[in-house]
């Protein structure tokens, strides 16, 4: 292989390497907005779940306190 041969397969790589790493910047930042994202909206269904069971108080029993049906 000959020095120009070596050098273009050098400027490839690094080319190659610059181009990966500005894509993981890229993905890592999306990935971080994603994170915060999914905590606003896992805060905003814990206030909404909890501004509904004020306004409306399930009338139903839990499982446990359920009679069992006839067939038991």
């Amino acid at each position: 292989m000959s020095h120009n041969d070596l050098q273009a397969r050098l400027d490839e790589l690094e080319t190659r390497l610059a181009f990966q790493d500005d894509i993981i910047n890229t993905l890592s930042e999306q990935v971080a907005k994603q994170e915060m994202d999914i905590r606003e909206l896992w805060n905003a269904k814990r206030l909404l779940h909890n501004q509904l069971k004020d306004v409306s108080p399930s009338h139903m029993k839990r499982e446990e306190e359920e009679t069992p049906p006839p067939h038991y």
